[in-house]
């Protein structure tokens, strides 16, 4: 709510996304009529059916995100490119793209800014990531979201702009990738599953994201939810929902020769994927996350607090929207 009562306008970029898609889901049924950006026609079909306003813009145009910003209280920045790919590649969209929609955001008024990064602004360890565990990322992609957060938190801080960077684990749920290999009976774990991860169901983060812009919630903080648990775990959880899947487990050794033999062939898919060298170590990190980060600060909870709870329903959830369309075929 604005200081009037009336419900905020908010922007969400990189709304047809995974996450996007749920938050601007979230945002539709709440009542908020949402902005959504979109890069070009056919990217709304997705979401056309929400209650909310549209607006073509692009990251890589600074001049399209003026409109884009014009008259919105806050901006839920989620669009990035999502690929493990080196930092030429990525600094157009994630760091420029960013940067020049923070500097429209503040020409135009806007006071609360929520960017989504990402844990692998750390590298693997054993022990827990807390709020003081310092950055040290491994990948060009880690690297680049660290760049941004501190460009886009030194544009806010002179702005006067109540800024957020939530730094997302595994975030699973319908439309997640691992739910649609499983649908199509195959999948390959780049490693043999032992490690422990933190993940999130897109629900709750989504709602987090809301809340960090309602609240006009101002950090840089990893989250995720309250129980990290192995790759093998999690798959467990969500194997009973795809008994005729089969899940190959290949050493990390393997999988790294395999991707870096197929990276010179990646330039020939119209949508580069995380089949590479870069992703399979990330795979194969330990990256636990302190449970009640963020959470604690917005004085929420999350409604799906282990994958025991969160991976049933999304699983659930994804096959009836199979079945759904199984049927109108």
């Amino acid at each position: 709510m604005t200081s009037s009562g009336r419900k905020m306008k908010l922007l969400v970029t990189g709304a047809s996304g995974f996450i996007g898609h749920e938050v601007a889901r979230q945002l539709a049924r709440g009542g908020y009529r949402p902005r959504l950006m979109i890069r070009k026609a056919g990217d709304d079909c997705e979401i056309c059916h929400f209650d909310a306003d549209f607006v073509k813009a692009d990251l890589r145009y600074p001049e399209s995100l003026k409109q884009a910003v014009q008259g919105v209280d806050g901006v839920l920045h989620l669009a990035a490119r999502a690929t493990f790919e080196n930092y030429a590649a990525l600094k157009p969209s994630i760091l420029e793209g960013s940067v020049a929609l923070m500097q429209a955001a503040t020409d135009a008024g806007v006071r609360r800014f929520v960017y989504s990064s990402s844990l692998l602004v750390y590298s693997g360890s054993r022990a827990p990531v807390t709020a003081t565990t310092p950055v040290r990322p491994v990948l060009d992609y880690g690297r680049i979201k660290v760049e941004t957060e501190k460009q886009l938190a030194d544009m806010a801080a002179s702005a006067g702009v109540a800024f957020s960077a939530l730094r997302l684990p595994h975030v699973y749920g319908l439309r997640d990738l691992y739910f649609r290999q499983m649908q199509t009976g195959f999948m390959i774990l780049p490693g043999l599953g032992r490690n422990i991860y933190t993940h999130l169901h897109v629900t709750d983060a989504a709602r987090a994201i809301i809340a960090c812009a309602e609240q006009g919630y101002a950090g840089i903080l990893p989250f995720g939810d309250r129980r990290p648990a192995t790759w093998n775990a999690f798959l467990d959880q969500v194997k009973p929902h795809y008994p005729n899947a089969r899940v190959i487990r290949l050493p990390q050794w393997l999988a790294l020769l395999a991707t870096t033999l197929l990276t010179p062939f990646r330039h020939i898919r119209p949508n580069p994927g995380l089949e590479t060298p870069g992703a399979v170590r990330t795979y194969n990190f330990n990256l636990a996350v302190e449970p009640d980060l963020v959470w604690k600060d917005l004085g929420i909870a999350p409604e799906y607090p282990t994958i025991f709870d969160g991976v049933p329903a999304a699983a659930t959830t994804t096959l009836d929207i199979g079945s759904l369309l199984n049927a109108v075929r």
